[in-house]
């Protein structure tokens, strides 16, 4: 699935004297008045699409921190589209909540979830469309 990094942060402290930059897009200012431990709800409807450089794949990253690259992004895939040969530079794990992933290994339907390693590489279409729940460690690198 395609991931995009943020421009603003907000800090949250962690364990130990670094902090990690976590943030939902256009959060920002509702976030930045809670607690550092409160826990940030997002109305997902409230968030817009963006567009990706795939023709057909349109996302809404939940959160995302740019500093590591970690993120959770729910990807639509309109039929027939399809997300061009990428590595998982980490671990990715995918809940297909409509529709179907496919890729020279198998599919993943509807209600259904994959996970794919650090380092393995595919092609994913969407014969039908999709609307898929992904969550990232590091972003993909696309080839």
């Amino acid at each position: 699935m395609m991931v995009l990094t943020g421009t603003s942060t907000l800090d949250v402290p962690k364990t130990g004297d670094s902090t990690m930059a976590i943030e939902t897009p256009g959060y920002a200012s509702q976030h930045a008045a809670l607690a550092a431990l409160s826990s940030r709800y997002v109305q997902v409807d409230e968030l817009p699409w963006q567009a990706t450089r795939f023709p057909g794949i349109h996302i809404k990253v939940l959160m995302e921190d740019a500093s590591t690259g970690l993120q959770t992004v729910l990807t639509r895939m309109a039929p027939g589209a399809t997300l061009t040969d990428h590595e998982h530079v980490e671990l990715e794990q995918s809940w297909v909540l409509e529709g179907s992933l496919v890729d020279h290994e198998g599919e993943v339907t509807a209600g259904n979830y994959v996970w794919r390693p650090a380092g393995s590489r595919h092609s994913a279409s969407a014969p039908h469309g999709a609307l898929v729940l992904g969550f990232f460690l590091k972003p993909n690198r696309f080839y």
